[in-house]
């Protein structure tokens, strides 16, 4: 049986102070509803979606363990804009396995952007960058993932611990089955602090503040026959969005 360490989680009325303090917060799926009002019917209509994602064709490192979908929007205040499809791109200085690509990917489906849910998370959490770092318009970008083992081994972050030149990350737990492995681990991204825990219960959000800390998360295997583990990250950055 695999271990897991719980990880630690906080009300939703104690987030911002969570972030400034920590660099990072986790809530558990009750409290995310209770801070975006997403129905719970409503997310698990989403949840389905994650078996239609097409291969990650720009692994650098040989595999063919992830599937996504990426699509950006603009929110400001209560408005949610989806933006032009465009290619993601990061810097090397922040990804150097994958840095310095234009990596074009499937968009999100339309079933699920105009879903009820979809609009809610999207301003909930620009309501929390804008909380961390000021009022600003947010330039969203929403990459759903499956990392499978299939080949015996998948890995969520084959870049290593990094961080992603944005302000704030939200890294969802949509599902999670059949693996071992899959640990997430956040430090202090000038010093020697750092907490590890499992994401287990879907829906359930690691929120992070990207300038302060560093993320990543262990590889996964399978613990009989093949498995798989879904995830949600939305990126918020003001300014713009990455480009090379």
């Amino acid at each position: 049986m695999s271990t897991t360490l719980p990880p630690p989680l906080s009300p939703s009325g104690q987030l911002p102070q969570q972030l400034a303090v920590h660099g990072f917060a986790v809530l558990d799926a009750a409290a995310f509803r209770e801070l975006s009002a997403c129905a719970e019917q409503d997310l698990q209509r989403l949840c389905p979606s994650w078996g239609d994602l097409p291969p990650d064709t720009y692994l650098r490192d040989g595999g063919h363990y992830r599937r996504r979908r990426h699509s950006c929007f603009v929110v400001q205040g209560d408005q949610v804009e989806l933006a032009p499809h465009r290619a993601h791109w990061q810097s090397l200085h922040y990804n150097a396995l994958h840095g310095g690509m234009q990596r074009w990917f499937e968009p999100v489906a339309d079933s699920v952007i105009g879903s009820p849910a979809w609009p809610l998370l999207l301003r909930a959490l620009a309501r929390v960058s804008s909380q961390l770092k000021g009022t600003q318009r947010w330039f969203v970008e929403a990459h759903q993932f499956r990392i499978d083992t299939e080949g015996g081994i998948g890995r969520p972050t084959p870049e290593g611990a990094h961080r992603d030149g944005v302000d704030l990350v939200a890294v969802f737990l949509i599902d999670r089955r059949g693996i071992k492995g899959g640990e997430t681990r956040v430090f202090e991204s000038d010093g020697p602090a750092g907490q590890r825990f499992t994401l287990t219960e879907p829906w359930s959000v690691l929120l992070l503040d990207d300038e302060r800390v560093i993320h990543e998360t262990t590889p996964i295997q399978p613990l009989d026959g093949q498995g798989h583990r879904d995830t949600l990250v939305l990126t918020y950055r003001a300014n713009g969005f990455q480009a090379g």
